[in-house]
């Protein structure tokens, strides 16, 4: 099964009040396990940056402008994404923009029916726990020690170890692969069971002499004062 980990980076928080997509990463898993291949883009604005995005992100217009607008380099995307399951943390905050750029260009919005929550799912798993990226990287043991500003593909690799910690462990997905790998193990043939003759452990006639020579040797043995 392929699913696409992504994460994106904007000007704001609202689409519809004209915040737009600045970045966005993905990475590729297949039987919950990382493929390698990734996707990530930077899109001009095509409007300013405000202050408070670029603290989070680090991203302004002037680097941003170096790079092309989201319809003009649209297609590499919907190319990688294809009909796969998307995943994100609090999915509907990048949906409404990865929709919104979308249907900006003229394209087809992406199905809901295609969106996983990892956020929906951490709070259904760890109920009253905290549910950042940060705090389930946490509580899974993953390393980000290399995240200083929000990156879109940075987070969506650490995204990818979260959704697979919170659908089970890394073990499944392995096992699924190996699967896949190896193929069904081929049938082995029972052998026949071997019934072994039984063991004869009664004492020889020379041990039975070396007894009674021995219990001669006994100076008032207990089971004559018994008798």
């Amino acid at each position: 099964m392929r699913e696409i980990v992504f994460d994106t980076e904007t000007t704001g928080l609202s689409f519809h009040s004209g915040d737009r997509l600045v970045e966005i990463g993905c990475v590729e898993l297949v039987n919950r396990v990382e493929t390698g291949r990734t996707f990530h883009a930077y899109y001009h604005p095509e409007r300013d940056m405000p202050s408070e995005a670029e603290r989070v992100h680090g991203l302004s217009v002037t680097f941003l402008a170096k790079h092309p607008v989201f319809a003009a380099a649209v297609h590499d995307l919907v190319e990688f994404i294809a009909d796969a399951p998307l995943v994100a943390h609090n999915a509907g905050f990048d949906f409404a923009f990865l929709n919104g750029e979308l249907q900006r260009c003229g394209r087809d919005p992406v199905c809901l029916s295609r969106m996983i929550d990892t956020l929906a799912l951490a709070r259904t798993r760890h109920p009253g726990a905290k549910h950042s990226l940060d705090a389930l990287c946490t509580r899974y043991g993953i390393d980000r020690s290399h995240r200083v500003l929000h990156g879109a593909l940075l987070d969506a690799q650490l995204l990818a170890q979260v959704y697979v910690e919170l659908r089970g462990g890394r073990q499944i997905g392995l096992g699924l692969v190996a699967q896949a790998q190896l193929g069904a193990a081929p049938a082995v043939a029972a052998e026949p069971r071997r019934i072994r003759p039984p063991r004869v452990f009664a004492a020889s006639e020379g041990e039975m002499a070396r007894h009674r020579a021995f219990l001669q040797t006994v100076s008032s043995p207990l089971w004559e004062a018994a008798g």
